[in-house]
């Protein structure tokens, strides 16, 4: 069905064609079954076809619908997972809004799953100060159909905050859309519970929380890399003034982690073992440095370990520094530079240089004086290929990055996860020099997916052997009784 080009978005196509993990969520989303899964395809491309998703953007959306402030993504509840805001007391029924509101939503979720390579979301309903005039079934059934038909396994749960009791008689409706898988998803708060999902933290005060957020437009709330940002954090006094005892102490500590690396290298034999036939892959010429971790990313320039997170101490643990190492898999020189979403806060030694094909290089990211790493903060590593003829140095680099064309510029995200545990954790660098993350839940859920599928591809190859094995059987008595019946039938015509 992919041939009707008339009917999809030729990108969407391309896209499917070879992104593995959105046809793996597709089937997960649908059971592993296929029909279903093609049915789910079918519709959700038709849908963004006609909704125009790949070209949805802040110019083409009205700007008051940005303004308003119904819809965002802000913070993350207790398992991690991004949280997208609706608003609902902003909402007002008016079917001449209708389209472009819907598209708002679509705009939103593309947004974050192009950018954060489609990690669930958990929904959150404020329905606080809410009545009858914002009850609006036809967009609530919407935003149901977008999770249950339009973007495949891209829902956690939905938090619903003090639904009004005129609304219990609409949810009912609600429901009945949902399905029984999405039901289970459904959870209905007050200030008193709501935060058995989502902490203190990332909750208003009207929702018994202590954020401050205020939603204000532009830029777009939680587009990390919109405005610029410093590479290495802002110049200060005390920068300025670095004392040659805190270069040299910079100097042992990095002679120090190459140490520990050594030492980890040889603890990590086992599990380097394990992962052989995945470190195999990477690059026909295997980099005399490289540094082995359990999570990477494999871009088409760089390898970037750890893959996703960043593992920070708590203010307890007083962890603060990690590394990141990158690999470069191309027979060209690559430049790389690090930003931050909070440059106030780190110091990225080094944030803009380059990488000589075939090894690897390690920046060590520190949190910076009293600071705490916090689950919002990010980090961007941007890389390019260089000419051979092209220098490395500090003005060749930033004339570089002034003409590369964005098209020829890798980029790849990196999360902060804070570590809670007063024990010294073995992710943080102090301890451990390749950050290696303890599974989330969604790791651990995506693994039991794979295993009941591969559980249930074994069953059907076991039945269809038992099958063919029986079908054996009775074919080989039916030989048999043929044969024995022609024997008989010769024996009788001889006597």
């Amino acid at each position: 069905f992919l041939d009707k080009s008339d009917k999809y978005d030729s990108r969407d196509v391309e896209r499917l064609q070879q992104d593995d993990k959105w046809v793996e969520n597709y089937l997960i989303w649908r059971h592993d079954i296929v029909d279903d899964t093609l049915k789910m395809i079918d519709e959700s491309f038709q849908w963004r076809k006609e909704y125009t998703v790949n070209d949805l953007s802040e110019s083409v959306l009205p700007k008051w619908l940005f303004e308003i402030g119904a819809l965002f993504l802000h913070g993350y509840d207790k398992e991690g997972y991004k949280l997208f805001w609706f608003k609902v007391k902003h909402h007002i029924k008016d079917p001449k809004q209708q389209l472009d509101k819907k598209k708002l939503v679509a705009f939103w979720l593309e947004h974050y799953a192009k950018r954060d390579h489609g990690k669930p979301l958990t929904v959150v309903f404020d329905m606080a100060e809410t009545g009858i005039s914002h009850i609006d079934l036809d967009f609530v059934r919407f935003i149901v159909n977008c999770f249950t038909d339009y973007y495949p396994n891209f829902l956690t749960k939905i938090v619903i905050f003090e639904m009004p009791w005129i609304m219990n008689a609409a949810f009912k409706i609600v429901k009945g859309w949902l399905g029984p898988d999405a039901i289970s998803m459904l959870k209905f708060t007050n200030k008193s519970d709501v935060q058995e999902y989502i902490s203190g933290e990332y909750l208003p005060p009207h929702m018994g929380g202590t954020d401050s957020f205020k939603y204000s437009y532009p830029p777009l709330v939680d587009d990390d890399f919109q405005t610029p940002l410093c590479e290495n954090g802002p110049i200060t006094s005390e920068d300025e003034h670095e004392s040659k005892e805190e270069i040299d102490a910079d100097t042992k500590e990095a002679g120090e982690l190459n140490e520990a690396q050594n030492l980890n290298q040889k603890k990590m034999n086992s599990v380097e073992q394990i992962s052989k036939s995945e470190e195999t892959d990477k690059t026909e010429v295997k980099p005399k440095n490289a540094k082995k971790a359990l999570t990477t990313f494999k871009g088409p320039l760089l390898h970037i370990s750890p893959a996703e997170e960043l593992y920070f101490g708590s203010k307890e643990t007083g962890e603060k520094k990690c590394l990141i190492v990158l690999t470069n898999v191309t027979k060209n020189v690559v430049a790389f530079k690090v930003r931050t979403t909070a440059p106030e806060k780190y110091r990225v030694k080094p944030s803009n240089s380059s990488c000589e094909p075939g090894t690897s290089l390690d920046i060590i990211v520190s949190l910076h004086g009293g600071f705490a790493a916090s689950l919002q903060d990010r980090f961007l590593i941007m890389a390019a290929e260089m000419d051979q003829s092209s220098g490395a140095g500090v003005p060749e680099l930033t004339q570089f990055w002034k003409e590369v064309p964005r098209t020829k510029v890798m980029e790849h995200r990196l999360r902060c996860h804070v570590i809670e545990s007063s024990k010294p954790s073995s992710l943080t660098l102090k301890d451990n020099a390749f950050n290696i993350p303890a599974k989330t839940n969604e790791d651990l859920h995506i693994e039991l997916t794979h295993l009941l599928q591969i559980n249930k591809r074994l069953e059907e190859q076991l039945n269809r052997c038992l099958w063919f094995q029986q079908l054996s059987v009775v074919l080989s008595l039916l030989s048999v009784t043929v044969a024995a019946f022609c024997f008989y039938l010769a024996s009788a015509q001889r006597s």
